[in-house]
């Protein structure tokens, strides 16, 4: 099967989106003071896993909605433009691509955990168990 013109791989989508985050181990984004961390995982993988303390809880399918400046449904922490919002997934994938997105909406400072919550735990920062 060939791939369509235009069409890219997933690697490469990731590899471009994160060619445009400066990423954050989960040490540096539990101590930057600016951030504001926002865990898109499902209910059932927070449940599952376990919910770092503090944390903003915006599933993956409702962030752009939630961080556009201009949107009508988004969140009070939707600050503006200049949010500095660090993105949590499970293990650092999903949560490139949605930073990258923030990006696209104008959220320069937007960027993710690198190793997701996985690192996060392994790290010993603090997390509330399943």
């Amino acid at each position: 099967m060939s791939r369509p013109p235009g069409a890219k791989s997933i690697d490469r989508i990731l590899a471009e989106a994160r060619d445009r985050l400066v990423r954050l181990t989960p040490a540096e984004a539990h101590a930057a003071p600016d951030a504001l961390l926002v865990d898109i995982r499902p209910a059932a993988q927070r449940a599952e896993e376990g919910e770092v303390e503090g944390a903003l809880i915006i599933e993956r399918n409702h962030l752009e909605w939630r961080f556009d400046p201009e949107s009508d449904a988004r969140v009070p922490e939707a600050t503006g433009y200049d949010v500095r919002v660090v993105v949590l997934c499970s293990e650092g994938y999903t949560s490139s691509l949605a930073a990258a997105a923030l990006q696209d909406l104008g959220l320069a400072r937007a960027t993710d955990v690198d190793g997701g919550f996985q690192a996060w735990k392994a790290a010993g920062l603090p997390y509330a168990k399943a």
